[in-house]
């Protein structure tokens, strides 16, 4: 890749050599190529890259680019003319010296008429404005690109920033999910180990697994449906011992949808939810029932289980939104928003008046990234 200077170098190249090229066709096409031609084309050139270097140096060492843009402007335009008086100066002295000088600039200088201070006044201010022009196409030629590169690097930093946000809300949201089902699945082993211990010890597995998947679901923002339906398989086996005959559990999955990807610990939260604050609030216990489909390009998760939304019913969750919904279900909207933006949708409703109803759609093209 080019460095910076190197590709001010070249450009400095294609520009003033463009220049040159341009003048010497229409010179030689017009018949207007005498002896001295090419020397002074030569010395303008020269001059052209030297003082337009020179003012570039100006521009960085005044900080001229990090200034406010009516400043820029005016400052632009102040270098462009002082500059354009002080190269004519110089080529007029540096023509004349080597005696260079056009023969129509010569005969204004010998006029017995006009002074010949004031004749060289009006060769200077002449070539001045022939500089300016040229000087004022450079200098916005270099104002726009460095303004154009400047607010292509902002905007690369803020979605590097945007990014880094993001990343860091799903650890924070992560770092507060994981624990959650830890202390519940502690309770029910240690009511287990004098109890049966033989279950006890299958229990410490399940919750082996069930940890190491959540560490290794930390360092993705998706995983296979299958692997997640496996951690909430051994999330239900730990909550059976808790609840045994007062929780029943039934699943409804479509093969296709194993492949699929999903956020991780996005699936095991609803259940949690569902055993939290549904089945164990039951006398008598409840179902827990869950579906994964693909329906209309979206990949449908539904966890449904016996209980009431205690009045509160929101067809809709949104981020913004956890009014009597806890951290697990407030996180999950953060969670498809930060992933997923405005395209995923999670509902929590009152889908019969024993049976509560959370549902994720995640549209199915999206959810490979």
């Amino acid at each position: 890749m080019q460095s910076g200077n190197t590709r001010y170098w070249i450009c400095q190249a294609i520009g003033w050599g463009g220049f040159a090229l341009t003048n010497t066709f229409f010179a030689v096409s017009f018949d207007q190529v005498s002896g001295d031609f090419f020397s002074r084309m030569g010395i303008f050139v020269l001059l052209g890259i030297v003082f337009s270097h020179v003012m570039r140096l100006v521009i960085i060492q005044t900080g001229l680019l990090q200034k406010t843009l009516n400043k820029q402007i005016f400052i632009f335009l102040l270098i462009t003319i002082c500059f354009a008086m002080l190269v004519s100066l110089v080529d007029v002295e540096t023509l004349n010296w080597l005696d260079l000088t056009k023969r129509d600039e010569k005969a204004l200088l010998q006029r017995p008429e006009v002074s010949y201070w004031k004749s060289k006044l009006l060769i200077v201010m002449s070539n001045a404005f022939f500089y300016f022009l040229l000087f004022f196409i450079w200098s916005l030629i270099y104002f726009v690109y460095h303004y154009v590169a400047k607010s292509r690097k902002q905007q690369l930093d803020t979605l590097q920033l945007e990014s880094l946000v993001k990343e860091l809300e799903l650890q924070t949201i992560k770092a507060h999910i994981n624990p959650h089902f830890i202390f519940n699945s502690l309770n029910s082993i240690r009511a287990l180990v004098d109890e049966n211990p033989e279950r006890a010890r299958r229990a410490i597995t399940e919750l082996s697994n069930i940890l190491r998947s959540s560490m290794q679901a930390d360092k993705s923002e998706s995983v296979s449906m299958s692997r997640e339906l496996d951690i909430v398989k051994d999330y239900l086996a730990l909550e059976n011992m808790r609840f045994e005959d007062r929780l029943s559990i039934e699943y409804r999955v479509d093969p296709e949808t194993l492949s699929l990807p999903v956020p991780p610990m996005m699936l095991q939260t609803l259940v949690e939810n569902a055993i939290k604050h549904g089945i164990s609030k039951q006398i008598q216990g409840g179902v827990v029932k869950i579906v994964s489909t693909v329906n209309g390009g979206f990949h449908e998760l539904t966890v449904q289980n016996t209980g009431r939304l205690n009045g509160q019913i929101n067809n809709e969750a949104r981020p913004d939104d956890a009014t009597g919904k806890g951290f697990g279900l407030s996180s999950t909207t953060n969670r498809l928003h930060l992933l997923y933006g405005n395209k995923a949708k999670f509902e929590i409703k009152q889908s019969t008046p024993s049976l509560v109803e959370a549902r994720v759609q995640i549209p199915v093209g999206l959810a490979d990234h």
